[in-house]
């Protein structure tokens, strides 16, 4: 399936988030809540800049929207697919479409969305791909923290 030209757009602001954030020395994963064409935020994993454990970037997209009375018309764009803890709050606030960069260096939690009636659609980004690969081969023990394995 083809990504409209909206949805590259936003999926090319959240791997913009996702070498920001590598660039500062953290995780690669970033993300963009959009409703329709507007822009609501953008956020990348600050766990290593903040030392907030649950600063994932798909969490600091959310926090940096601030409160919103629905989420029912938007989409999260992430640069990776997202972890339990990401995947519980997009079923909670009844995001109804997920956009995923890449899922080849992470599998996330795509069946448990699609399950909870969520639209995800995996774009298998190429720079997605090869940013979260360079992450991972250059910094495996902040990766393996970040997903919580040993």
């Amino acid at each position: 399936m083809g990504l409209s030209v909206t949805d590259q757009s936003f999926l090319r602001m959240a791997y913009d988030e996702a070498k920001a954030g590598y660039d500062e020395g953290g995780c690669p994963i970033g993300s963009v809540l959009a409703e329709g064409e507007r822009l609501i935020s953008r956020g990348r994993n600050q766990r290593v800049q903040g030392g907030d454990p649950i600063a994932h970037g798909e969490m600091d997209a959310l926090r940096k929207a601030g409160r919103q009375k629905s989420y029912r018309k938007m989409t999260l764009y992430t640069s990776l697919s997202p972890c339990m803890m990401c995947t519980g709050t997009i079923i909670q606030f009844g995001i109804p479409r997920v956009i995923v960069g890449e899922n080849r260096n992470f599998g996330g939690n795509e069946a448990l969305l699609r399950e909870r009636g969520v639209e995800v659609i995996i774009a298998e980004d190429p720079e997605c791909v090869a940013l979260m690969a360079r992450f991972i081969a250059e910094k495996p023990e902040l990766w393996n923290e970040d997903i919580a394995e040993l």
